[in-house]
């Protein structure tokens, strides 16, 4: 494996595995599937590398412009945090998980949140593109903004505490016994608040609308071959143990200009604002000493 140096500091393999974690995650909620995912990890892997040695020049600009973040700021941020992974319960599991313990969590948040305040600096004056611009990238990417078919579903999850049969038997008898109180008539949202084990569990085990593609194929295939009004049987992932509630379908359609168009208006600048900050971290490359071993 590769070791970075920059400006003879290593950069640590976990700050890479952050960043490719980070572009897995983006590219995975802007539609691509898991296969296509896996068919790009070189490519992902290799622009993880250099977004870590970005990341690692930017934080040391921030700490040579002395910009700091207040208490309050980080505070908020992590209590958004705590609310995002379903509570502090979850959070505390979350970064026991990860061999963490949340002064370091908030340290790792701290140099974090500097970066963010650098990327503003540099993008204050990035402007919105012009309604001509927003309209000429939607008539080019017609085909791209056009709906697929997609679901509106609940799901619950029971995860098993480890990896033995009795853990697994365990989570499935417990799922098994919620799928037959909501058969009996029982709320899925209340039983999704009161048992899932997802973050979705807090609103009431809501995923939202998705597309085809967007989660694990056993999921997928599963949600995609039900009726609207219907609950699952009990599927399992890598995850656990899931029951879904589908409460709504819509077929494929047409691109839409003005249901897209503030996605385009914010994709367009999110683009500019990559290139300002691309040509400020070669900026910073070219002073800097990088190595690779």
């Amino acid at each position: 494996m590769q070791t970075i140096k920059v400006n003879g500091q290593v950069i640590p393999q976990e700050a890479v595995q952050f960043e490719l974690e980070r572009l897995v995650r983006f590219h995975a909620e802007h539609g691509m599937s898991e296969d296509q995912i896996r068919a790009q990890l070189p490519e992902l892997m290799k622009k993880a590398s250099e977004q870590a040695v970005g990341a690692k020049l930017l934080l040391e600009e921030a700490d040579r412009l002395d910009l700091r973040v207040n208490d309050e700021a980080l505070d908020a941020r992590v209590r958004e945090i705590v609310e995002q992974v379903g509570g502090r319960e979850a959070f505390e599991k979350a970064l026991a998980a990860q061999k963490s313990d949340e002064a370091v969590f908030r340290e790792q948040l701290r140099r974090g949140l500097k970066v963010e305040m650098l990327v503003d600096r540099v993008t204050a004056g990035v402007e919105y593109p012009t309604e001509e611009e927003i309209r000429q990238h939607f008539d080019a990417h017609k085909e791209e903004y056009a709906q697929g078919e997609r679901v509106l579903a609940q799901h619950i999850l029971i995860t098993p505490d480890g990896e033995t049969q009795t853990s697994k038997d365990e989570a499935r008898a417990k799922i098994e016994a919620i799928r037959e109180r909501v058969q009996a008539g029982k709320s899925f949202s209340d039983e999704a608040a009161a048992h899932s084990m997802c973050p979705s569990g807090k609103d009431g085990g809501s995923l939202g609308w998705f597309g085809r593609g967007m989660m694990v194929p056993e999921f997928d295939e599963a949600v995609f071959a039900m009726g609207v009004g219907e609950v699952s049987d009990i599927i399992e992932t890598h995850f656990g143990y899931h029951i879904i509630y589908k409460t709504d379908y819509e077929a494929a359609g047409e691109a839409d200009f003005d249901l897209v168009r503030e996605k385009i208006r914010d994709f367009l600048r999110h683009a500019r604002r990559g290139e300002a900050m691309a040509a400020h971290v070669e900026e910073l490359k070219s002073k800097a000493t990088i190595e690779v071993e």
